[in-house]
């Protein structure tokens, strides 16, 4: 416990800046998307579905973003009012930009892929004077994700939240959020994801989205030591870095490396296993938990999304995820 102080007497909990989007998903799972004929609207994007979670965990939680003037942006913005998101940093679009679409294909439980329309989106038109400083100071944790730094102005406007947050003493955590289509070049991505990285307290990611950042670094074993000690460098006090199926690994200044046990699941899709991971684990952390416990509830938070069709909706509340760690404990949930 105590790898991360937090600061106290914040009124905002939790405050996520970048990608506000609509998830359509499948409704007739199994089967690839040239043969689905319904999907069903949800609320999308990482930053977006992590600051659902930590509402629906009874966290006093914001978002700053940038919203299309159109049916689908108030979709977006009457959805994060009714789930309790401070949306006074939800700024509309006025140049007639559009909502990103996600469509998703869930052909098994194993094999979903996503099929994005990105172009001339109004969340990476965020600027820079846009982003609120007395927000950013009256919140305990900021978080940015990769998506947000691909394109200016969204890019200048992520690096001046984080310069109110270290300003602040407000604690930043980095979802690497890896999307290669929005970005021009691996040049590119690495070079702004490492410059965003180096003013970051925690930092969430595949070790695939590691290995891109390191573009121009000479990590040839893919040595997360390597990986997490050139963070520490730095302002890292933790690094995650996720190996899928084999688990995550939480990488901590000490030199020390933390496990936690993963949770079955009724697997329906696997998008959006790390949003709500994220949701759970920084959850834990700000409740003064060990790495151990924030990480297992974490899972336990994942495993509820990916036995669910939606993401953003299916983010559990602290009941739902204590009811589910209890049944996984008792035996009662079984993977065939």
């Amino acid at each position: 416990m105590g790898y991360v102080s937090f600061p106290a007497s914040r009124k905002t909990d939790f405050t996520a800046i970048g990608r506000l989007c609509i998830d359509l998903n499948a409704n007739e799972i199994n089967r690839p998307m040239e043969e689905t004929m319904t999907f069903t609207k949800y609320v999308g994007g990482s930053p977006a579905n992590i600051a659902i979670g930590m509402s629906r965990l009874g966290m006093e939680t914001a978002f700053i973003g940038k919203i299309a003037n159109d049916q689908m942006g108030r979709f977006i913005y009457s959805y994060l009012e009714r789930n309790g998101i401070d949306t006074s940093n939800v700024v509309t679009d006025d140049t007639g930009a559009v909502t990103g679409l996600a469509f998703t294909e869930i052909k098994s439980p194993t094999d979903c892929s996503i099929l994005m329309y990105r172009d001339h989106v109004a969340d990476l038109l965020l600027q820079a004077r846009e982003v609120q400083e007395q927000l950013i100071e009256d919140s305990k944790v900021l978080l940015i994700s990769g998506t947000a730094l691909a394109q200016s102005p969204s890019r200048e406007a992520v690096f001046q939240a984080l310069t109110y947050a270290k300003k602040h003493g407000t604690v930043i955590v980095f979802d690497l959020d890896y999307r290669p289509y929005t970005w021009t070049s691996a040049e590119e991505t690495a070079v702004y994801y490492n410059l965003a990285a180096e003013k970051c307290d925690i930092i969430l990611g595949t070790r695939e989205e590691f290995d891109m950042m390191e573009t121009f670094d000479h990590n040839t074993q893919r040595s997360d030591q390597v990986t997490s000690q050139k963070w520490f460098d730095y302002s890292a006090k933790i690094v995650v870095i996720k190996h899928g199926k084999e688990g995550s690994i939480a990488y901590t200044r000490e030199g020390l490396s933390h496990r936690a046990d993963s949770y079955p699941a009724r697997v329906v899709k696997t998008f959006g296993a790390g949003d709500s991971y994220a949701a759970g684990f920084l959850y834990g952390l700000m409740q003064n938990w060990t790495i151990e416990r924030s990480m297992a509830y974490g899972s336990a938070a994942a495993s509820i999304v990916i036995s669910s069709h939606s993401c953003s909706d299916a983010m559990p509340t602290v009941e739902q995820v204590n009811d589910y760690i209890e049944r996984c404990n008792r035996g009662e949930i079984i993977v065939s």
